[in-house]
């Protein structure tokens, strides 16, 4: 049964990819034209909003927010959450309406096609490279001040034993004191059930329900570089408190 199971989440997770191809190819032209020049990409992100609300659609994922009225109107953030599928990154276009860029791993920047968002847009960076990760930084700092919002996954990586947490790196907590903007931690509980990581014809994988829980912010102002563990500590508690709550119900 289980593999069985396995076979029809594989199937599943091809179907996933289709979709997202098949109307990445569609837009590419627009995106073409939206990410070409910085005054134009909060219209390139708009669209990335509509693509992923279709790309749910079709593929039977339905958010279920809670907290949303969390989220202020033109505040922008240091956005955290636990990392455990792909689907994270879709889910978060469905979470904030407002601006906001991604971290990301440097290797996205060489997907075809999929690599327009990462040529400027988004921010990557060499996570072995203590060089690149500093200027990754620096970049994102820029963003904030921009007014803009930044996710980082704090996990530095998705975790292979979802929804276990991964430690949590400081980066992203550095950032948020040094630049004084509020950390809004989010758990995801079911995201990797919708879309686990891995090999195609293993793990989980299928249409559903994907919870979001949108925390309290944190605000920043008055911290300093001393708290910056006790943040990161404080943001890992949270997160990972809400995925043990959800497992022993």
């Amino acid at each position: 049964m289980k593999k069985i199971r396995e076979i029809a989440g594989g199937i599943w997770k091809l179907y996933v990819i289709l979709c997202f191809i098949v109307f990445l190819l569609l837009f590419y032209p627009i995106y073409l034209v939206f990410l070409h020049k910085e005054k134009r990409y909060n219209n390139g992100f708009k669209l990335l909003i509509y693509h992923t609300k279709i790309l749910m659609i079709l593929t039977g994922i339905r958010v279920n927010l809670k907290n949303k009225e969390f989220i202020q109107k033109n505040q922008s953030y240091v956005i955290v959450s636990n990392h455990s599928s792909y689907l994270d990154i879709v889910i978060l276009y469905q979470t904030f309406k407002n601006y906001f860029v991604f971290m990301a791993k440097e290797e996205l920047a060489k997907v075809p096609v999929f690599n327009i968002f990462f040529k400027d847009m988004h921010i990557t960076v060499n996570r072995k490279s203590s060089a690149s990760g500093k200027r990754a930084m620096e970049r994102c700092a820029v963003e904030l001040q921009k007014g803009r919002s930044v996710v980082i996954f704090p996990e530095g990586t998705i975790s292979d034993n979802a929804p276990k947490l991964l430690p949590f790196k400081s980066g992203a907590f550095k950032l948020a004191i040094e630049n004084q903007t509020p950390i809004i931690p989010i758990t995801f509980l079911d995201n990797y059930k919708r879309l686990q990581m891995g090999k195609l014809f293993s793990g989980m994988a299928g249409p559903g329900i994907a919870r979001a829980i949108i925390h309290q912010p944190i605000p920043t102002k008055g911290l300093t570089e001393k708290d910056v563990t006790a943040l990161r500590d404080n943001v890992f508690s949270i997160i990972n408190n809400q995925l043990l709550d959800d497992e022993h119900r």
